[in-house]
């Protein structure tokens, strides 16, 4: 698996385009509780997170149990664990967990890139 991050609007998902040429049709992009793992790149996994608080979901034990279906995948993730902690409680835990998550699946990836600018920087 590769997990790439960055912050907003940093050219992450173009780098996975570019990178691995892919089509827009094979990256899934999550707005919600729906994760769609049989595409070979999922984006936005900040919005599933999110999606998984609101359910009651832990998205890392979630993630864990459906190793096999993500592992030759290329995971796409904002980074919203820097910078300003927020004031609410939700948006906090948010923060956390998405944290959580990036330190898990950096920890399974074969490659962590974090792009800036459009440009990589490769962590691992």
């Amino acid at each position: 698996m590769v997990l790439i991050i960055g912050g907003a609007y940093q050219g992450k998902r173009a780098f996975a385009r570019q990178s691995f040429g892919f089509g827009e049709e094979e990256i899934f992009t999550c707005d919600g509780p729906e994760l769609d793992l049989t595409k070979p790149c999922v984006d936005r996994l900040e919005l599933w997170v999110r999606a998984c608080l609101e359910n009651g979901t832990d998205p890392v034990q979630y993630l864990e149990a459906r190793r096999a279906q993500w592992e030759d995948s290329v995971l796409i993730c904002r980074d919203i664990f820097c910078g300003v902690v927020p004031l609410g409680a939700e948006n906090r835990a948010w923060r956390q967990t998405t944290g959580r998550l990036c330190q898990y699946l950096a920890g399974q990836a074969r490659q962590v890139s974090r792009i800036f600018c459009g440009l990589e920087h490769r962590l691992k």
